[in-house]
């Protein structure tokens, strides 16, 4: 099957009027990734080269977030909505380019295994022209049942068409299948609208395989891969599945996590063996965590990157561009951001690092802040090699204290200090009327020239 090409079609172009919201319902997200996306992955994974998004409400928004999540993918608009038929065939184009197997996928299906859909690709492979995605919910009660004889599948029939037999089976339509390449445009173009709401149904695509002589199987899915989400509570739930099973991954990887439960990942989440996260963290998107890091409880973590054998926490937040280096520690109450914290190098309580270094083995006292912006610009704190800065001390950027530059505490930093040098900035308060706004003005008029300089 690796010499197979695929082409995913996922229809992403409900309104989701149940999700309550102005947001296309697809791109509402599942672990900091929106579930259109999770479908793609799950496509991608089961070998699928091509992707084809049927798009309609939010249409461009969609189009938007595909630059993102799938770069290289098609889009198609679905006018109007005449059934899941007519909006396979809106990507008629991507169709026809001579794939050998086409997956029908549904953009609202975050949780689908890539297994399941590499299963029913297979069922193409060994001969099959159809092949359906079926699974077994609790209850199949509001569910189309896959109707089987002979190991081959007849029919799709909707609950409502269903004799009083029919109802028992617990065998149902999950909506996805598979289609080969050879026989798709042919099979939905004889797709009729013949029903009560006058829509291109693609179930219909079963029997009329079948009328062909054609082979028509189901392949199964577990409950959950099949789960649909129609408003926010469902997302919910599938959110915390999602979870659960990220949950698991890492802890079979070699992870320690100590209340599971509590502990929540995004879809992009690293992390390395013999790491130990307590409970109560929260990963956002872009974190990478070596091994042997230990991560304490109420942490809060996104786009940052965690050397081996680093500590953090508790409740330490580390947003996007913090680096810790190897055996770096950043301590309780403790934020940074854009920021390298090199080898060793110790942040320990209260204190705020942004747009700087730490050198290695340099130690960081109780509420020191790294003054990095003015109300209209940023500025970088270089901090040298095993460097002390005292508690409660303000560093006012542009600014760099020198390899084992020591800084008095309380003290506020304006100047460069030299290696191996003390510095002391306290001083009496000095109120001068009128001087504040004056620069406000002047950084204003520095900022607004610095943009134009770069348009």
């Amino acid at each position: 099957m690796s010499q197979r090409s695929c082409l995913s079609v996922i229809l992403a172009a409900g309104e989701g009027t149940r999700m309550k919201s102005a947001m296309p319902k697809v791109l509402h997200a599942i672990a900091g990734l929106p579930m259109v996306a999770h479908v793609v992955k799950a496509a991608e994974s089961a070998g699928a080269s091509g992707v084809a998004l049927v798009i309609g409400h939010g249409a461009e928004e969609m189009r938007k977030a595909a630059q993102k999540f799938a770069p290289k993918a098609e889009t198609f608009v679905q006018e109007k909505r005449l059934g899941t038929a007519h909006a396979v065939l809106a990507a008629r184009e991507a169709i026809s380019k001579g794939y050998d197997d086409i997956l029908v996928m549904f953009g609202d299906t975050p949780l689908i295994d890539a297994q399941a859909l590499a299963a029913a690709r297979q069922k193409l492979a060994a001969g099959a022209a159809v092949a359906v995605i079926g699974f077994r919910p609790p209850s199949p009660t509001g569910y189309g049942r896959l109707i089987e004889k002979g190991g081959r599948l007849v029919a799709i029939r909707e609950e409502k068409d269903c004799s009083d037999e029919e109802k028992k089976i617990g065998f149902c339509n999950a909506g996805m299948m598979a289609v080969a390449g050879k026989h798709a445009l042919r099979l939905l173009d004889k797709i009729g609208n013949k029903n009560a709401k006058g829509e291109f149904y693609l179930t219909d695509i079963v029997e009329i395989a079948g009328v062909e002589g054609l082979d028509v199987v189901a392949t199964e899915a577990s409950f959950e891969s099949a789960l649909g989400i129609n408003n926010r509570a469902e997302l919910a739930e599938a959110e915390a599945i999602w979870q659960a099973r990220r949950r698991r991954e890492a802890m079979l990887s070699g992870v320690t996590l100590i209340a599971p439960e509590t502990v929540y990942f995004s879809h992009d989440t690293e992390i390395g063996a013999d790491t130990i996260i307590e409970p109560n963290v929260w990963f956002g998107p872009g974190v990478r965590i070596a091994s042997g890091a230990k991560i304490h409880a109420f942490s809060h973590i996104e786009g940052a990157t965690i050397a081996s054998n680093c500590d953090v926490g508790p409740f330490a937040r580390l947003r996007p561009g913090a680096d810790l280096r190897n055996k770096a520690k950043v301590g309780n109450f403790c934020e940074v951001k854009q920021a390298t914290i090199e080898e060793g190098a110790k942040v320990n309580h209260l204190t705020y690092i942004g747009d700087a270094r730490v050198g290695a083995a340099a130690n960081i006292g109780a509420g020191t802040i790294t003054c990095n912006y003015d109300g209209y610009s940023k500025f970088f704190t270089d901090i040298g090699e095993g460097a002390f800065v005292g508690s409660n001390s303000s560093l006012v950027a542009p600014v760099s204290i020198g390899k084992g530059g020591y800084i008095a505490s309380g003290s506020v930093i304006t100047e460069c200090v030299p290696d191996d040098a003390l510095a002391f900035g306290r001083a009496r308060q000095k109120t001068i009327p009128g001087k504040g706004k004056e620069l406000r003005a002047r950084f204003a008029s520095a900022a607004a020239a610095k943009k134009k300089a770069a348009e």
